[in-house]
């Protein structure tokens, strides 16, 4: 009886994640609405990183125009694939040689800056400095920042799971495959 409910269970959750397909549908939330949600979520996930400096999304596109700032891409090679912040560099790119980074600000981030957050933190423990971008990739493109992949500019972005599926009106959010569905 136990293993007929949990094949039902199994059907039904397959069921759903056959429907959804991608992460394409987006909820009927204004962009500021979704600007309040993510910086919400980052203030809640910032608690497990509580020593580490943050920028906000426009103060680190002010300094990266200036040529103060470097951006660390902490997430999946696939992810970074569909768009990364402007002249990127990824997370194992930036730890081969931290130093060629020094007299610039390192900006690390992720989809929320909550990976990014954890790394920032074990970093600081070896005596490198790596700021944290409050609310990551979401925040910058809610703001108006701009992204980018091999192509150039785009108006896709890797949400992680629906429970971060919130891009800027005229994004694209973008997930991988059925083991990226099972986490919505």
């Amino acid at each position: 009886m136990q293993l007929r409910a949990n094949l039902l269970l199994g059907y039904m959750v397959l069921a759903v994640l056959a429907a959804c397909g991608s992460v394409r549908g987006q909820t009927a939330m204004t962009d500021e609405a979704k600007k309040a949600a993510v910086y919400g979520m980052y203030a809640e996930y910032r608690r497990e990183f509580p020593t580490v400096q943050d920028v906000a999304p426009l103060a680190a596109m002010r300094l990266f125009e200036e040529g103060a700032a470097v951006f660390v891409d902490t997430r999946l090679p696939a992810e970074m694939a569909v768009s990364m912040l402007p002249g990127a560099v990824s997370q194992a790119a930036f730890l081969e040689n931290p130093e060629r980074y020094r007299g610039r600000t390192v900006i690390a981030y992720c989809t929320i800056s909550y990976r990014s957050g954890l790394l920032a933190a074990r970093l600081a423990e070896r005596g490198i400095t790596v700021t944290n971008l409050q609310g990551g990739l979401l925040a910058w493109v809610l703001e108006g920042g701009r992204v980018y992949d091999a192509a150039g500019e785009t108006r896709r972005i890797h949400v992680y799971g629906q429970k971060w599926n919130y891009p800027p009106a005229g994004y694209e959010a973008v997930l991988f495959g059925f083991w990226d569905r099972l986490r919505l």
